[in-house]
């Protein structure tokens, strides 16, 4: 650690603290059971109640597949990115005088660009293992869909426990896949330490804004907060077009 300044150190301090503050934000506080996620977990929960109701259940198959294509298609994203990060590090004299050329560029010895290289190539990693993880969970998921009670016993203790719990377990399967977006959108903020202590505070600083918007106070969440009309007005009713 002798290559670090004390003010890379504290950049470093900063980026990682910031992580853990707003993880423990979104997933163990009050405030975070209103952002945009949590509130997926009750139209999880209304899913699995209406399917239950339904004989034919593709629409049901159809979204799961769709979940899980997501969780496979960032997975494999997750290994592309450590292959490269690790291809960097067989790069690092030609790249380091790539780094110094730029307008904010700071000169960087060998052994510390190869450190911070495998910082990144760390968070890729633990990103694998939380899209993988989602991935398998939704898997499971499906079965679960497959196996779902009949709409004849949608009325039944046994029907509403198991309605339940495949939400249970598909929340939890968004959950992991949050955690893994969450290091791909940190891992850009982590990009800023190339450049420099001061980029990388100001980057990561840049990213959780960015997700506290989004979670918080973006269109999509602000869209739980607007209260529905009982008959909302429709719009006019177009005229018939004289193309033929």
């Amino acid at each position: 650690m002798s290559s670090f300044t004390l003010a890379d150190l504290l950049a470093f301090a900063w980026f990682v603290g910031i992580w853990i503050a707003y993880s423990l934000l979104i997933e163990k506080t009050a405030k975070g059971g209103s952002s945009l996620s949590a509130l997926m977990n009750g139209y999880r929960d209304a899913w699995m109640e209406r399917l239950l109701a339904r004989d034919i259940r593709m629409v049901d198959a159809q979204v799961t597949a769709a979940l899980q294509n997501g969780s496979a298609f960032f997975a494999s994203t997750s290994l592309i990115a450590i292959g490269g990060t690790l291809t960097l590090l067989r790069s690092t004299e030609q790249i380091l005088g790539v780094v110094v050329a730029l307008p904010f560029g700071v000169p960087s010895t060998p052994e510390l660009w190869e450190l911070k290289m495998m910082g990144l190539a760390i968070i890729f990693v633990y990103a694998f293992f939380k899209f993988a993880w989602s991935y398998r969970l939704f898997n499971y998921f499906a079965i679960m869909v497959g196996a779902a009670p009949t709409p004849a016993e949608k009325d039944s203790a046994a029907a509403q426990a198991f309605a339940h719990r495949a939400a249970r377990i598909c929340a939890d399967a968004g959950g992991h896949f949050n955690r893994g977006q969450r290091a791909f959108f940190f891992a850009l903020g982590y990009l800023g330490w190339f450049l420099g202590p001061l980029p990388l505070a100001l980057s990561t600083t840049g990213i959780v804004i960015v997700m506290w918007r989004r979670q918080f106070a973006s269109e999509a969440r602000k869209a739980f907060d607007v209260e529905v009309e009982a008959h909302p007005k429709r719009p006019a009713k177009l005229a018939p077009s004289k193309r033929q």
